[in-house]
């Protein structure tokens, strides 16, 4: 091969594939000079090394910093959810899960408007606030949802459940329901004014979750399954 053929890739190659070479010919190493990438100095190719380790040391720094920041995160998620839960259980009276569930889940997780309705109840129950105003064309709606529904207000029926539906810029519906394979029986809707609280492109994971909770917790107003 001639010389003028010869390319930077063959002479990578050729030394990637001839570990020994820097073994016979020791002294180049020690005069390579090559440039700082943090200015026009020249350093010698241990101390480029060493800035590259230093570089990688520090990006596997930040991300242990966000590892625990989201590990921090997800345990305070944990725990909000476990008081919210455990205040559910804690309800005497089946009557009560509704506007406790609701005020619940506000408080813990700074949710400015919230709303839950429940039908299909027992009698006892079918004329308190949680089992009235709710058409059918919605019940159909929430039936149809396979996971909570996340995005913006396109008015939606549910939306005027809550307190200030005017303000309302993005919200999620959450069905209520024994299994995803059985109707609903409840939606539980949350609103924020902030168009970017609720969008279509989140993660539904966790209000999936929330939803569970929550229809386990209604279950109690409705009539034994067969």
């Amino acid at each position: 091969m001639s010389i003028q053929g010869i390319t930077e890739d063959d002479i990578a190659n050729y030394l990637a594939h001839t570990p020994g070479f820097f073994e016979r010919h020791a002294e180049l190493l020690a005069s390579v000079q090559l440039t700082s990438p943090h200015g026009q100095r020249a350093v010698s190719l241990q101390e480029r090394q060493m800035e590259m380790l230093r570089e990688k040391i520090k990006g596997l720094e930040f991300k242990l910093v966000e590892m625990i920041r989201h590990g921090q995160e997800n345990v305070a998620i944990a725990d909000k959810l476990h008081r919210w839960t455990r205040a559910l259980m804690l309800a005497a009276d089946p009557a009560d899960v509704p506007a406790l569930m609701v005020e619940e889940l506000k408080n813990q997780f700074l949710i400015p408007q919230a709303a839950v309705r429940v039908w299909h109840v027992r009698p006892e129950y079918a004329e308190r606030p949680f089992a009235q105003g709710v058409k059918e064309d919605t019940k159909t709606f929430v039936t149809s949802l396979t996971m909570p529904y996340c995005g913006v207000n396109s008015g939606f029926e549910p939306v005027s459940w809550l307190d200030d539906s005017a303000t309302v810029m993005s919200l999620a519906l959450i069905p209520l329901r024994h299994g995803l394979s059985t109707p609903a029986f409840g939606l539980l809707v949350l609103g924020s004014p902030d168009p970017t609280r609720y969008t279509a492109d989140m993660g539904t994971e966790f209000l999936m979750r929330v939803g569970e909770i929550a229809s386990a917790g209604v279950a109690r107003l409705l009539p034994p399954q067969a």
